[in-house]
């Protein structure tokens, strides 16, 4: 008896609720899956000009992302001099002693955020233009320094955390020499 008393015509209303209340829930999760799918930047600015915009990969190594990109918000690298020029390998930078010691202090290098992070090897190809965690002969020492691969080196493909690349300043990266400094790098919220 319950059922005659529904009005004819309800089913197709309450379906078109259902298909409109699905619709609606999908594009919740698709949006909040673009805004989780945003790719950070971060822009480094030399003191003599120019500057290197990186993208990184934190579906690869988050770990390794957010850490880097919440030392830069810090100003952790801001003023640092590049320690580390291997032509048509590397381009390094991240030790916080090079702020103020001169280049060819012996411990020039060897300095760190004062933590380690676990490596994050990933399938990524170190090329040139790639991002790379330097670290000891421990892979679970890295901290600060990073590299940006000025050429391709397969030999540290699985065997150092790749992490991002450059998309604009390649440029730039070739022209710097050791004791080039850093005026700031700053994280791009997208």
């Amino acid at each position: 008896m319950a059922a005659t008393l529904r009005p004819r015509g309800s089913r197709p209303i309450v379906f078109a609720l259902v298909v409109a209340g699905l619709i609606a829930l999908g594009a919740v999760a698709v949006g909040a899956q673009s805004k989780s799918a945003r790719t950070p930047t971060a822009v480094i600015s030399m003191e003599k000009g120019g500057e290197i915009v990186l993208e990184f990969f934190p579906q690869d190594a988050p770990k390794h992302v957010e850490n880097f990109l919440t030392l830069a918000k810090k100003g952790f690298y801001d003023g640092q001099r590049v320690h580390r020029v291997e032509p048509k390998f590397v381009v390094q930078f991240g030790d916080p002693q090079s702020k103020t010691k001169p280049m060819d202090d012996p411990a020039m290098g060897t300095g760190g955020p004062g933590y380690k992070i676990k490596a994050e090897f990933n399938s990524r190809k170190f090329e040139r233009g790639v991002l790379g965690m330097a670290r000891s002969q421990d892979p679970d020492s890295g901290g600060s320094q990073v590299y940006i691969m000025l050429g391709p080196a397969p030999h540290l493909n699985g065997k150092y955390t790749a992490f991002g690349q450059v998309t604009k300043g390649m440029d730039i990266a070739d022209q710097i020499r050791v004791g080039d400094r850093i005026k700031a790098i700053k994280v791009v919220e997208k």
